[in-house]
């Protein structure tokens, strides 16, 4: 039974807003489906919206009629300051206010690891930890969970954010062997951020139940969520295949992985 007249989903053409199409689809009688070029293959339950972040009456317009909004469209990785202003933060602002002006009961924000990317491993920090972005890209998640945290404070919208750690089809690297999310368990994730009965304003890791364990997820139970899948059907053969990373390195040392080591993205190529 659909608990939602229509449902927008920003990023509908990426990795992860493909999966999300299709696994979301009993949650709503509509999908509203946004991406910057045509999405041509439209099911029966399907609408598209084509326009770009950046473009606050296109982006506000895309809101209307949805009483959710599951925000994945943005740039995915770390980019020059222009492209993560224009595309994260204030596409970001203009879903969030489109979705104030419109009414929308809830927004699910598809945030990062990178948000809280330089605090050790070992340090099994939890859903409350001090932010500690590792790139630009990091800095547009703390923005966007912080602008939700007020549209949940003065505007009573509710958003959950979800720091998604490495989302693939199958993890290829010893790092995925603690931050993989399978594409079924994503959508676990976000359909049970939809449909918890309250969430106000929460903040969750975007994991499996992978054996080796590097955060504690534990504040953000009251979703519901209960991931079924992990890395390690896949450990023999990563393991076989790569080496064991440098402990003293700033992508094994920190949750970040590599976009610690990343320089600023603007600087010139020596």
């Amino acid at each position: 039974m659909p608990q939602y007249e229509r449902i927008l989903i920003t990023g509908a053409a990426g990795r992860l807003g493909s999966v999300l199409r299709t696994g979301l689809a009993p949650l709503a009688k509509k999908i509203r489906l946004a991406a910057r070029t045509p999405i041509t293959d439209l099911q029966p339950n399907e609408e598209a919206a084509v326009f770009d972040l950046a473009d606050m009456e296109a982006t506000i317009a895309a809101t209307q009629g949805c009483d959710a909004i599951v925000h994945f469209g943005g740039a995915a990785v770390e980019s020059s300051w222009q492209t993560i202003l224009d595309a994260n933060i204030r596409g970001s602002y203009h879903i969030y206010e489109g979705a104030r002006r419109h009414g929308a009961k809830r927004v699910i924000y598809a945030s990062s690891v990178h948000a809280i990317g330089f605090h050790e491993v070992e340090s099994q920090i939890g859903v409350d930890a001090p932010v500690r972005p590792d790139s630009l890209y990091g800095v547009s998640k703390n923005f966007v969970e912080s602008l939700s945290r007020l549209y949940w404070d003065k505007f009573g919208l509710e958003s959950v954010c979800l720091r998604i750690f490495s989302s693939f089809e199958e993890p290829t690297d010893r790092r995925h062997l603690w931050s993989y999310l399978s594409f079924d368990d994503c959508v676990r994730l976000v359909e049970a951020s939809l449909t918890a009965p309250r969430v106000a304003h929460t903040i969750t890791f975007g994991i499996s139940d992978n054996k080796v364990k590097t955060v504690d997820n534990s504040g953000a139970n009251h979703l519901g969520y209960i991931p079924m899948d992990n890395s390690e059907p896949f450990r023999s053969e990563i393991e076989g295949k790569t080496s064991i990373p440098d402990p003293n390195a700033l992508a094994t040392r920190f949750l970040g992985g590599f976009f610690c080591e990343l320089g600023h993205p603007d600087d010139e190529p020596s």
